[in-house]
């Protein structure tokens, strides 16, 4: 089979499994163009980080220049029409990848598979593009996100960013350093095909004895074992809630993972899934 109907096939497939994540999630995702959906994002973001007033995540002036540009701003809407979810996603020059730069879902429905059906479209649109990668950056720390990225949708990560962004303002981020993981998410891989049709590979952490703890967490447990040929490394189960009740042991965890994650990294080893209990799997280079 040649390479164009290969790529062919893949995009078929992923405006399928685009369409059933819409479907299974109650909501309709599609390209937005309008300057009212565009202030309509705007404000579902800002509600998501909890930006106080005058702050935002990002401008409805600049997704509409995005759109206006030929790059995707995607919108999940429920059947009364409300705007539930959005994302944005630029494409990167003379390459074949895309830069997501924002998603986000209403809160209190991220159980719902909005996110999941937001991104299948965004892959879905890519393909129709010829573009085959997406990256991406995010916190570390958050595990639900980490999870969602790396084992539901099938991305990766080797790459640590210091303080990507500078200090963070509101709610969410309490003002903490903004140190990000860069996922890579290849649109054309057999793990993104079959995460895309909710087939995505288990990882669970596999049991551990003392001899296997190579380092201990700000909370006094295991942080990073060696186990079964991979490393795994684990961060707390809610670093929102944490920053707000505890932000010197929630700033004692972004130093820790810091360390872990750059010095696993400069070894060759590549986050390739997170356990529903928060803890990464980092392999070796070059293996699955």
């Amino acid at each position: 089979m040649s390479p164009s109907h290969t790529l062919a096939a893949v995009t078929e497939q992923a405006q399928a499994a685009a369409r059933v994540a819409a479907e299974s999630a109650g909501v309709k995702v599609s390209d937005e163009n309008s300057l009212a959906g565009f202030l309509e994002i705007e404000a579902l973001f800002n509600r998501v980080w909890l930006l106080p007033p005058g702050e935002s995540a990002i401008p409805s002036e600049l997704l509409r220049s995005i759109s206006h540009a030929g790059c995707n701003v995607t919108a999940a809407r429920d059947p009364a029409g409300r705007l539930v979810g959005a994302a944005a996603a630029i494409v990167t020059p003379q390459s074949t990848s895309m830069y997501s730069l924002i998603a986000g879902v209403l809160p209190g429905i991220s159980d719902r598979g909005v996110g999941f059906a937001l991104k299948q479209h965004q892959r879905a649109w890519g393909l129709a593009r010829d573009l085959t990668e997406m990256t991406w950056t995010f916190d570390p720390l958050v595990s639900r996100n980490a999870r969602f990225n790396l084992t539901k949708l099938g991305a990766q990560v080797s790459e640590y960013a210091v303080d990507f962004y500078g200090p963070m303002q509101g709610e969410m981020n309490a003002n903490d350093e903004s140190d990000r993981l860069v996922a890579v998410w290849p649109l054309t891989s057999d793990e993104s095909a079959a995460c895309s049709d909710d087939r995505p590979i288990a990882v669970e952490r596999p049991d551990f004895t003392p001899n296997d703890v190579l380092k201990i967490g700000p909370d006094g447990d295991p942080v990073l074992v060696a186990a079964d040929g991979d490393l795994w490394c684990r961060v707390p189960a809610d670093i929102v809630a944490l920053r707000g009740q505890n932000p010197q042991l929630a700033a004692e965890w972004r130093r820790s993972i810091r360390s872990i994650f750059t010095d696993i990294f400069a070894s060759g080893h590549i986050a390739r899934g997170v356990s529903r209990d928060g803890w990464y799997r980092l392999a070796p280079g070059g293996t699955a």
